[in-house]
């Protein structure tokens, strides 16, 4: 500050320059370019040198060498940088100082075809003091980002590394063969491999690019084997899908880094995530694990009992058990029963 304040120019005025344009000077005089400076503060160049006009301006002084290429700062612009930095430094640590105490947030982050909706206005009831950040992760980073502290827990396809991270399984994701709305596989209600046999299978190893995939189907015909919730998410008029048969199922789980600290709010949001009642105990052992097959394939109709016959049914008054009159009848109605 004492190298600026021997300059020609009088440093009271200097001092009622507000920050941001401060911060644009800063910008400039350290990348030395004022395209890639106005690039990096998100605003139009002209705006930035007009902001150094008008500096050099009331500072009664050049802070670029004129006409200099590449950019140069003068002796007067070089101790203005300097002054400059120590100004947004403490204005910056004054700031931080001010902010009032937060608790902290939760950070929730989610692949592709998972939708954290519902749990986060659920969140917003029971912890409204709490802020619930949600993150979109590619599915190729799942692990990482929990293993960087991107985010606390994410919503991840299996498999993953179970000895770097905890995972609760939560649902198994139906598979779906996309087609061309035109192709004559689109009039089956149900595909089969073998229905696909003699098709262009487009590769879907990597879902993060799945809407590519789905891009070649609908130009190039084929088809391309996604979870249903992919499907739905990148949903083409001129495409339709299928569920299809004999195809393995992927699976749904939360997930969290082995070596995270116990969390009071980890536990909340699992416990929401599982449908535990605001008033339920914690304890995350404790609870229920959601099926992870469809319910199509877990229910199944009750067998009817059948009728029972007159040898082995409860014996009726007036009745003998073994009249003829009785066995006949139940041959005449059911006959073929066991034989």
């Amino acid at each position: 500050m004492s190298d600026f304040e021997n300059r020609e120019f009088d440093v009271s005025v200097a001092e009622q320059i507000d920050l941001t344009r401060l911060r644009r000077f800063v910008a400039v005089a350290e990348e030395l370019h004022f395209a890639r400076a106005a690039k990096a503060l998100h605003i139009p160049r002209q705006a930035l040198s007009a902001t150094t006009i008008e500096l050099e301006a009331e500072l009664g002084t050049h802070l670029f060498v004129p006409g200099a290429s590449p950019t140069q700062l003068t002796d007067e612009g070089r101790a203005l940088l300097d002054w400059a930095r120590e100004v947004i430094r403490a204005a910056e640590q004054a700031e931080r100082e001010q902010k009032p105490e937060t608790e902290p947030g939760f950070r929730v982050g989610f692949v592709d075809g998972v939708t954290v909706s519902k749990w986060a206005r659920i969140w917003a009831d029971r912890l409204p003091d709490v802020p619930l950040e949600v993150v979109g992760i590619p599915q190729a980073e799942q692990q990482q980002a929990l293993v960087d502290g991107r985010v606390d827990v994410c919503f991840v396809r299996l498999p993953i590394n179970r000895d770097v991270l905890h995972a609760i399984p939560l649902w198994s994701e139906t598979p779906v063969a996309v087609v061309r709305k035109e192709d004559e596989l689109s009039l089956l209600d149900a595909l089969t491999p073998a229905d696909l046999a003699d098709e262009i299978v487009q590769d879907t190893t990597e879902l993060d690019t799945a809407v590519d995939a789905l891009a070649m189907v609908a130009a190039v015909g084929g088809a391309a084997i996604v979870p249903q919730s992919i499907a739905r998410l990148h949903h083409r008029r001129d495409l339709v899908y299928r569920p299809i048969s004999d195809t393995d199922f992927t699976e749904i789980a939360l997930a969290w880094p082995v070596d995270s600290d116990d969390s009071e709010l980890r536990e909340e949001f699992v416990g929401i995530v599982r449908g535990r009642s605001a008033n339920s105990s914690r304890g995350v052992a404790a609870e229920p694990a959601r099926e992870s097959k469809p319910a199509a394939k877990q229910k199944q109709a009750p067998k009817k009992k059948p009728a029972p016959s007159a040898k082995g049914g409860a014996k009726q008054p007036g009745r003998q058990a073994n009249s003829r009159g009785a066995s006949g009848s139940a041959r005449k109605s059911g006959g073929r029963r066991g034989r």
